[in-house]
């Protein structure tokens, strides 16, 4: 058996055991695949991060859900890239990542505030029934109906892609009961990763909207606080002329109805960039079966 550093690090809060959990596991190089997937799996929370070197930026991440890899994970970055600053690891100032979509910019503040240039977006409307759409997310149809008009049904990705789903109040989407097969089914069937449901009525005055992610294919049935859904958001609010007057910094709310409320902070330019804080909660050790030799080859 091998013993590995295992941190989980809670991201886009301020607070520890709030936000979105992610695992963290330093100087993964020597991992195999099969050893990644096992361990995010054992770790239990959406997605957990390895750290690696890299050729081409000044690291490399993977991700993994539980069951599968992702192509990129806003909350595990805010919170490996917390991470190494607090430890001294890197200093304020641009860095460079290496994820499966490509290289990203990371901005790390004095502060501890970690800024992620997500990927260039890509916004398409889909042809679905508001009624289909009702029935996975167990809410009123009447609910996606009442701001169909201005904002349509999209998927948006910023490097994850996500079916952007708007409702008039708050009490829909804290009232959303939804069926994890239907859901996996809808996204499927748009190529999306997920589905971000939101409304503009917001707990907070200064909050732009308030939002629920719902990955049940990716094997993550509600993902607390997402920074990927929240670019893609971000991404598609400006697409469709949400404002008249775009603000600089979005402010999304999420997580409060599985007791894990987080922020995360967008700004929708030139690029998109995903900010966010994160506490670091647990630092342990976890031991692994050692790799098998065809596992080492092909990861």
């Amino acid at each position: 058996m091998e013993t590995r550093r295992i941190l989980q690090v809670d991201a886009f809060t301020d607070e520890p055991l709030a936000g979105n959990p992610a695992g963290v596991v330093p100087n993964a190089n020597d991992l195999s695949e099969t050893q990644m997937q096992a361990i995010a799996n054992e770790m239990a929370v959406s997605e957990t991060a390895f750290l690696l070197e890299s050729d081409d930026a000044d690291r490399r991440i993977r991700y993994f859900t539980p069951t599968q890899e992702v192509d990129l994970c806003g909350h595990a970055t805010i919170a490996s890239f917390a991470w190494l600053a607090e430890h001294g690891d890197i200093e304020p100032g641009t860095s460079t990542l290496e994820a499966n979509v490509g290289v990203l910019e990371i901005d790390v503040e004095a502060d501890g505030t970690v800024w992620m240039t997500q990927d260039a977006p890509t916004i398409r409307e889909v042809d679905l029934e508001y009624g289909d759409v009702a029935d996975a997310l167990g809410v009123n149809q009447a609910g996606l109906e009442g701001v169909s008009a201005d904002l349509p049904l999209a998927v948006s990705s910023t490097g994850l892609p996500f079916l952007q789903v708007p409702i008039t109040y708050l009490s829909d989407v804290g009232g959303a009961e939804p069926d994890a097969n239907a859901v996996a089914t809808l996204a499927d069937r748009v190529g999306a990763a997920g589905v971000y449901l939101f409304t503009f009525d917001a707990l907070e005055a200064e909050s732009t909207l308030h939002g629920r992610a719902f990955a049940p294919g990716a094997g993550v049935p509600e993902d607390p606080v997402t920074g990927t859904a929240s670019g893609a958001c971000g991404a598609y609010l400006e697409h469709f002329g949400a404002f008249d007057d775009f603000p600089e910094e979005l402010r999304l709310e999420q997580g409060h109805y599985v007791d894990r409320p987080g922020l995360v902070r967008v700004r929708v330019g030139d690029q998109v960039q995903v900010g966010g804080r994160a506490v670091t909660v647990l630092d342990g050790s976890l031991q692994v079966p050692e790799a098998e030799a065809d596992d080492i080859l092909e990861a």
